[in-house]
């Protein structure tokens, strides 16, 4: 790998502060006199100036200032439903006049509401409501993005998402990764039969893989949502697939599907403000990642909190992610989602730093980003921010001056 990332690099960044997320580097891996390198789209050096093995002009084609700006891996936000139609902004101010989810759900609002107008809309407005969302994230730091299908719920709607997913990589040249979540909310039309909608996901999902549109496979295991024998039955269908698993699990109750998605080897179990230390076990057991997502307990003013203390104790990684959705987490900042995962959840901004990078890539399965090291992909950020825990500490507001993609901008604040 180092032989084909050898000089000329095609850029070299230098009077760089480092947070290379490395674990034998102290706090943030940070470097504070450091050069970054990148060739190909990749990482080339990332390390002290003074251990730079020449004169940077003699080593890259391109060589710039970061006039000492802190950098960090670019962020990676592992659990979204960005692309939609509508929103749900009178529902959230009935909800604030003392309405439930539940009730407005009844009365067909909620996520039904999301699926009739996400249903009715066409595939290119579909796209462009959702590239502004992409867009907030990037301009606010992230490089690669989970999102997930799940307000379609027919084979044609659910195909239409995943293929506005797949645009939304091309045009902004993000990494994206497509998560089939069909099995999201019982559609009008199989009102009573749950068992058979699941019956039928279990059959598109071999042709939306077939046409290259599923990296992953989701599902909402709850009161509200589906039965864990339902949820089991679609996961034996994807591992026979050779599909990764994630899950909505323990969000508003103990359903056991913490455990259940680790049985499966699974990606991560996303919300877990239920899960118990028996669950926690099975998730540091099975390699699990605890995604953690703290814009939906913020919105919906849970008090339950995810089991942090079980989750550290057991060693579990905890990435962090906005859960951009219309209902319950509007969110359309990752860092924003870091701050408060500091607030609610007592996260370090380290922890969240680490939860938006480096544990957020593996709850996608990709290994490839989410530290600053030679030969993982150069997606970087280039902060105006004096320490790495601002990211954390700033309630919105523009830090990031430039976002860098395979090495090449895209985003300049």
């Amino acid at each position: 790998m180092i032989g084909r990332l050898a000089p000329p690099w095609d850029g070299l960044l230098l009077d760089a502060r480092l947070a290379t997320l490395r674990d034998d580097l102290g706090a943030y891996g940070a470097i504070e006199d450091g050069v970054l390198a990148w060739k190909e789209g990749l990482i080339a050096w990332a390390g002290p100036r003074a251990e730079l093995p020449g004169e940077p002009e003699a080593l890259a084609r391109r060589v710039e200032s970061a006039q000492r700006r802190w950098i960090t891996p670019g962020l990676v936000d592992c659990h979204t439903h960005l692309v939609f139609a509508g929103d749900r902004a009178l529902e959230f101010e009935r909800r604030l006049q003392g309405a439930s989810y539940e009730q407005i759900a009844r009365e067909g609002g909620g996520i039904l509401s999301t699926v009739r107008a996400t249903r009715a809309a066409d595939e290119a407005g579909l796209l462009s409501a959702s590239l502004a969302r992409a867009r907030a994230l990037l301009a606010d730091g992230v490089t690669t993005v989970e999102i997930k299908s799940g307000y379609g719920l027919d084979l044609d709607s659910e195909r239409a998402m995943l293929r506005v997913a797949r645009r939304i990589g091309e045009e902004l040249g993000i990494g994206v990764r497509a998560t089939c979540l069909a099995a999201h909310a019982l559609p009008p039309e199989y009102a009573g039969r749950a068992d058979d909608y699941i019956a039928a996901v279990c059959e598109w999902l071999p042709e939306l893989h077939a046409e290259g549109l599923v990296d992953a496979v989701d599902a909402f295991c709850e009161g509200i949502g589906f039965s864990p024998a339902q949820v089991r039955r679609l996961f034996e269908v994807a591992r026979g697939l050779g599909l990764p698993v994630k899950l909505h699990a323990d969000q508003l109750s103990d359903l056991g599907g913490a455990a259940l998605v680790a049985e499966f080897g699974g990606l991560s179990a996303d919300h877990i403000e239920y899960a118990d230390e028996q669950a926690v076990r099975a998730m540091a057991a099975a390699g699990t990642v605890a995604v953690l997502l703290p814009g939906a307990f913020h919105v919906l003013r849970e008090t339950q909190l995810p089991p942090i203390t079980a989750l550290r104790e057991h060693a579990v990684p905890m990435a962090v992610a906005s859960d951009l959705n219309p209902g319950t987490s509007p969110l359309l900042s990752l860092r924003l989602a870091m701050s408060l995962a500091c607030t609610h959840f007592r996260l370090t901004p380290e922890e969240a730093l680490r939860g938006a990078t480096v544990n957020a890539a593996r709850a996608l399965g990709l290994h490839d980003r989410g530290r600053l090291l030679p030969g993982q992909r150069a997606d970087f950020v280039q902060w105006d921010i004096a320490h790495p825990a601002e990211l954390a500490y700033w309630l919105g507001g523009g830090l990031a001056h430039a976002v860098h993609v395979a090495g090449v901008a895209h985003h300049h604040g």
